[in-house]
């Protein structure tokens, strides 16, 4: 039985009777096509995603509210059989960032209940018309098609302006994919170049072509092996001139090469900090509020509606996905945050220790305020309310 099969069902592979696309608001077939123009297969472009993808699979799932109590370990742990949380993540982040569009079906038991999730990447995607329902009708790499109710699928979109249903695809990156491009070639070729003739040794006869191989041959093995180690070139009178050819291959010079970057780094909302690693704690907040909190609000509406009814919606159930920012603050600016946390009931122990990575303590757990705050006209009475000390006119004057 293969992938297919298990996530949707053997008889579900069948094509289902189609009536006509779904119709859409917009003149645009509603039919989404993943981008031929390899945005993964560039270095740079790829660094790019990998960047993304990894901060967006560190994101933490919960579920809120009763219903489907069952998935609360299917996120934490194990989505599907085949990935686990981190994988489950990066996977539809990938998908997001290369097509801007991500899909994930869910997989069900026999008696139609969700057991887990699948990010699943097709080939084309069509909206359908199933007797006025509007079904997904995916077509993958090997042929198969498989139709799935929409309100069933978890769908990611960016970029979506001329379309009712898809995000446009990357084809206006193409330009600064070529330049990308052609600045490796014109490096591979500088450094080609660098190994060419250098020198043009004129004889002072006619020699054979096999005469002429033998004598340049010769002449390299004498003068430029690592045995001539004194750097000096001597020559005969069997040549009339020797010139030294100054040849300069053409390289992008830097400031070119830092505007094809800055044109990736800004399609795709990132800097060469973020992507090196060596970021500031203004820089990481900037860019997860830029690009991780929106995935992470995307995701989690995307499954939310995928998985609950209406009235399980209405009754508070929700599927959330979100990331500890201090996790990347710095140590002074979690320790003031761990203490005025704590200080307010806000943070518990554990919570505090896990902002350190700190493992948990038993019965860490507990919130605890200070007491010293009181309001300003009760400074006189205790605890319990006692010695409570009703100040005159003349005594409010005086403090003030």
């Amino acid at each position: 039985m293969g992938l297919l099969s298990k996530l949707f069902g053997q008889e579900k592979n069948q094509d289902i009777e189609v009536k006509n696309y779904f119709e859409a608001l917009t003149a645009y077939a509603p039919i989404f096509t993943s981008f031929e123009g390899g945005v993964y297969e560039l270095e740079l472009t790829r660094a790019i995603i990998h960047s993304f993808a990894t901060a967006c699979s560190k994101l933490k799932p919960e579920i809120k509210g009763t219903a489907q109590a069952n998935l609360t370990n299917v996120f934490k742990f194990r989505p599907n059989e085949y990935m686990n949380t981190i994988q489950f993540i990066y996977n539809i982040a990938t998908n997001f960032a290369v097509n801007n569009n991500a899909f994930i079906v869910p997989i069900e038991d026999e008696y139609g209940n969700i057991t887990g999730y699948y990010p699943i990447n097709p080939v084309t995607c069509e909206v359908v018309d199933v007797d006025g329902v509007a079904y997904f009708r995916f077509t993958f790499n090997n042929g198969q098609r498989v139709a799935v109710e929409k309100t069933r699928v978890g769908h990611l979109t960016q970029f979506q302006y001329n379309d009712d249903f898809f995000g446009v695809d990357n084809s206006v990156l193409k330009p600064t994919m070529n330049l990308i491009h052609t600045q490796n070639q014109g490096i591979v070729n500088a450094v080609k170049n660098s190994a060419t003739i250098r020198l043009l040794a004129i004889a002072n006869q006619v020699l054979k072509e096999s005469d002429i191989e033998a004598t340049q041959k010769r002449f390299t093995e004498t003068h430029f092996s690592k045995e001539n180690t004194g750097g000096v070139m001597l020559l005969d009178g069997k040549f009339n001139d020797v010139k030294l050819l100054n040849i300069k291959p053409y390289t992008v010079d830097h400031a070119q090469v830092k505007q094809i970057q800055e044109n990736a780094f800004n399609y795709f909302g990132t800097n060469e900090a973020i992507l090196q690693n060596k970021f500031t704690e203004d820089e990481w907040n900037a860019y997860y509020e830029g690009k991780i909190a929106p995935f992470a609000y995307a995701l989690s509406l995307a499954l939310t509606n995928m998985t609950f009814s209406r009235k399980e919606l209405a009754f508070g159930n929700e599927i959330r996905f979100s990331d500890n920012m201090l996790n990347y603050a710095s140590s002074a600016t979690k320790e003031r945050r761990a203490t005025a946390g704590f200080d307010r009931g806000q943070l518990s122990i554990n919570e505090s220790r896990e902002l350190f990575g700190q493992p948990p303590i038993k019965g860490g757990d507990k919130y605890y305020i200070r007491k010293e705050y009181a309001e300003k006209d009760k400074l006189h009475a205790d605890d319990e309310g006692n010695g409570y000390v009703e100040l005159g006119d003349d005594d409010e004057n005086q403090g003030n």
